[in-house]
């Protein structure tokens, strides 16, 4: 059966171009498990990114301090195009949620083996999961908003663009829209008739609920060592420190729902030298 002439002209003004395959310039095994992570603070090698602090003050929490991070690695390299991944000395790759099950086999005991899973009850276990809810939800939007609000020209770009972005205003924005629930009401009146552009949200009740969040994860903590009466650290003080953290380095409106907390900026310090100290020695792998 032969293809028919005009799809032949068609299909000559779409010419398909193959390329040679693009090798990495670093073949270094590395020696040592090195996280991959988006830029950090140069001071502490602790990231700006919550989810990839999130994983180092895991790692840190869970005792081990021989992990390198690498800041070179752009999200599109990684695994499912996010970061954090940890680059094992079997050459293994492996993405965030995989860290834990290796974590187990490295120190050769799983959290899941404690009674409660390192909480102090069956009660805190389940309460822990109301507080990543809580963490991931509203103290999340907020962060989002203060750090890099979605500028109109990224909705205009995104919009009118026939292919994804990857900068950093398109991620924060993706973010930012499957964190409100429920959605931002529709538009009315003109703005009804356009398409809609980005994401629209009622920002002054994004920090309302942001400021009770904060108000009751101090409340709750109190004086205690580790969140929920726990006695030795958990995911959850793991999550909490990443949220903290990046609160402390952002404007100062947000930032001022922590400070005024005294518990808080005092566990989040101390918290910090034990993260601080686990990658005191962590160099960033040349590439």
């Amino acid at each position: 059966m032969q293809v028919p002439a005009f799809f032949k002209k068609i299909s000559a003004s779409f010419p398909l171009y193959t390329y040679s395959p693009v090798h990495s310039l670093s073949t270094t095994t590395p020696k040592e498990p090195t996280l991959w992570i988006h830029p950090c603070n140069e001071a502490d090698a602790l990231s700006g990114d919550v989810e990839c602090l999130k994983w180092q003050a895991y790692l840190a929490l869970r005792g081990l301090n021989n992990i390198r991070v690498r800041t070179d690695i752009h999200p599109q390299g990684a695994i499912d195009r996010r970061l954090p991944n940890l680059h094992l000395p079997d050459d293994r790759l492996l993405p965030a949620h995989s860290i834990p099950e290796w974590v187990d086999e490295y120190l050769a005991h799983s959290s899941l083996d404690d009674r409660w899973e390192g909480y102090a009850s069956e009660a805190a276990k389940d309460e822990s999961r109301a507080w990543v809810a809580l963490l991931e939800g509203n103290v999340h939007a907020a962060l989002i908003l203060a750090q890099n609000p979605p500028s109109l020209k990224n909705n205009l770009l995104e919009m009118l663009s026939p292919f994804p972005t990857f900068t950093s205003e398109s991620s924060a924005l993706n973010s930012l829209r499957s964190t409100v629930v429920p959605p931002p009401p529709p538009a009315t009146g003109f703005l009804s008739l356009l398409p809609p552009i980005g994401i629209r949200v009622d920002a002054e009740s994004v920090n309302a609920k942001y400021a009770q969040a904060i108000q009751a994860l101090s409340e709750r903590l109190s004086t205690d060592k580790w969140f929920l009466g726990s006695e030795n650290p958990t995911p959850l003080d793991a999550l909490v420190f990443a949220y903290l953290n990046c609160i402390l380095r952002s404007p100062e409106p947000i930032r001022t729902q922590v400070t005024r907390r005294v518990n808080l900026v005092a566990w989040e310090w101390r918290v910090r030298g034990i993260v601080r100290n686990a990658f005191a020695k962590s160099n960033n792998v040349p590439t």
